[in-house]
């Protein structure tokens, strides 16, 4: 019998609406003290307002390149996409006639990721709505706000890429819901183009959708037009976003971003699998077949046009003391496995109860119903899968969770109704908010277990310094007094510098300046007459450290009597001229005198 419900309604829209309104609001209200500074933004928010404000300056729309970071090698081509720099810019220059260019900033980096959010409640919402039921889309919401791996990518100055990802991947599912198997097929594979043309993390979930698609097709021939749409519509959208946001001229080979190597995969994929869905029907080994010279195409294709790009390619070409020093920090990038306790439970917990909610959902369920779910089992078995082995994967993982979970918890709470005892129902409930806030059972431990330290008159345990503060932005009018150029500078507060300065850095943690990366680490660790060498040799003229924070440490472990260790220690070499910031925190700058 048929399950799904229209499209939409006004009901459930404004209900979904409801919801986001309240969670706004109270993430407005956690962020409200860190907004005028943009002090909630990481380094990649604050190298995307860079960016965009390059954009309002005049720079090409096709140039993607950071020509503040290592400016003497030409600058550094980002791999990031121009569709994320749209909505800001959209919401900038229509509102900067307004209220002036820095309140209209201000205005875009909290609106733009609050819209994005919206968008991912209201497609997770709809998943559970047109399938379960009003009550259990408000629950989704529910989920949906208590997933802290999912807000963090979705709040208020989170204008990366990352929440835009989220709200491809459940387009993409929900596509899967369409009636009409083109359409729903065409959702997907633009869902899935958009992805990849914003980040090529979603290779593996888009691998994922379009295996079982063909799944779907082996299953039943008549499901063919599912992966023949699919395909053709991430080939043509592929395309067309690659000619929008670089060009038809820019040809250049990168591992880490669609280019032609992967547009001509694409193409072979259609064309192979559109052949083979007009020749229907054919013997099932056949079609197999057919998937193996599709697949094995795509990968010559690739070793043809490529070949970087199949034995390695982006990260895997890092320098060894980049990755080292840099890429094995990034934790949101590392394994869940080297995850705090508090994170990886976050991360883990969610989409496995969902994955139990699921085989109810299957066990209780017919037909075209029992497929679907199946099919979703199969693709939250997918993105946790990834999220294993990269932790920021997760928030997909853990906002495809969100509807099988809220049916879960649906059922729960009609259990807990009718439990007689209450000492049964608190206890269940109990159990119901440790569901929805993994961490809780944690954080209440470890509550505890400080109040049986104060009762036994014990020492509490030594906790770790908090990072240095470091505002850049209160000093930023004694920098811009300065001529501007290149600074040297670690690696994370690389951003914070181009957004509130004139100058330029040597380098950022982006992967694509490897080499100004490997620069800016080698002189960290090299002695003081060694680093002046070589930021004379470069034409560097300041030097600029947050004393205390974790970047510049490493580098003093790494080298007790290094040049950064010389600056940690308040002894600078004597040819640095230390420059009066006043009251900068722990932010300490030098000029280096001339020869």
């Amino acid at each position: 019998m048929e399950r799904r419900l229209g499209a939409f309604s006004a009901e459930f829209l404004i209900k979904v609406a409801l919801c986001w309104a309240v969670l706004s609001a109270v993430l407005l209200g956690f962020h409200f003290s860190k907004i005028a500074g943009f002090l909630s933004m990481g380094p990649d928010d604050v190298l995307r307002l860079v960016q965009v404000r390059d954009l309002i300056a005049g720079q090409s729309w096709f140039d993607a390149t950071q020509h503040r970071i290592n400016a003497a090698d030409g600058g550094v081509p980002m791999h990031w996409s121009r569709l994320v720099d749209l909505p800001l810019y959209l919401t900038i220059i229509v509102l900067t006639p307004i209220v002036g260019s820095a309140l209209a900033e201000t205005i875009a980096v909290i609106l733009v990721p609050l819209i994005t959010m919206g968008l991912a409640m209201m497609l997770a919402a709809r998943i559970a709505w047109r399938l379960l039921g009003q009550q259990v889309a408000n629950l989704t919401c529910l989920v949906f706000a208590f997933s802290l791996p999912v807000i963090f990518q979705l709040g208020p100055m989170r204008i990366d890429h990352h929440g835009w990802q989220i709200v491809c991947a459940l387009a993409a599912v929900n596509g899967l819901m369409a009636r009409s198997e083109r359409m729903g097929a065409f959702i997907i594979g633009a869902s899935l183009a958009t992805w990849l043309s914003i980040s090529i993390e979603g290779l593996p979930f888009a691998a994922a959708m379009f295996a079982l698609l063909a799944w779907r097709w082996i299953r039943d021939r008549k499901e063919r037009v599912w992966l023949e749409m699919a395909i053709q519509s991430l080939a043509g959208t592929s395309i067309a976003l690659f000619l929008l946001t670089k060009g038809a001229g820019n040809l250049q080979i990168y591992c880490d971003a669609i280019g032609p190597a992967h547009l001509a995969v694409f193409g072979w994929g259609a064309i192979v699998l559109t052949v083979f869905s007009r020749i229907e029907p054919i013997p099932r080994g056949l079609l197999v077949a057919g998937f193996g010279i599709a697949g094995g195409g795509a990968i010559g294709v690739m070793f043809l046009t490529a070949p970087q790009c199949v034995t390695g390619g982006g990260f895997g070409d890092l320098d060894p003391l980049v990755a080292e020093f840099w890429l094995s920090k990034v934790a949101e990038g590392q394994p869940i496995w080297r995850q705090k306790l508090e994170v990886a439970m976050q991360f883990a917990v969610t989409p496995v109860i969902a994955l139990f909610a699921l085989a109810n959902l299957i066990g209780q369920s017919r037909d075209w119903l029992r497929r679907f779910w199946t099919d979703y089992a199969l693709l939250l078995v997918a993105a946790f899968i990834v999220s294993m082995f990269v932790a920021r994967a997760g928030a997909v993982a853990c906002v495809l969770a969100a509807p099988p979970l809220a049916w879960q918890i649906r059922q729960w709470l009609r259990a807990i109704r009718n439990m007689k005892r209450p000492v049964y129902r608190v206890s269940a409930m109990m159990g119901v908010a440790c569901v929805l806030l993994p961490i809780l059972p944690l954080s209440v431990f470890t509550s505890a277990e400080k109040a049986h330290a104060s009762i036994l008159g014990e020492e509490p345990k030594e906790k770790k310094k908090p990072a240095a503060t470091c505002n850049i932005s209160e000093t930023a009018h004694l920098l811009n007094a300065l001529p501007a150029s290149e600074l040297y500078a670690p690696l994370d507060i690389g951003p914070r510098i181009l957004l509130d300065t004139h100058h330029s850095v040597v380098a950022t943690a982006h992967h694509r300046g490897d080499d100004a990366m490997k620069f800016v680490i080698e002189t960290a660790l090299a002695d003081p007459d060694d680093a002046l060498t070589r930021l004379r040799a470069r034409g560097t003229n300041y030097v600029v450290i947050c004393d205390g924070r974790g970047e510049p440490v490493t580098y003093k472990k790494a080298a007790p009597d290094g040049f950064v260790a010389t600056l940690l220690s308040d002894d600078a070499p004597d040819w640095l001229e230390p420059i009066d910031l006043g009251e900068a925190g722990s932010l300490k700058a030098w000029a280096i005198k001339p020869e």
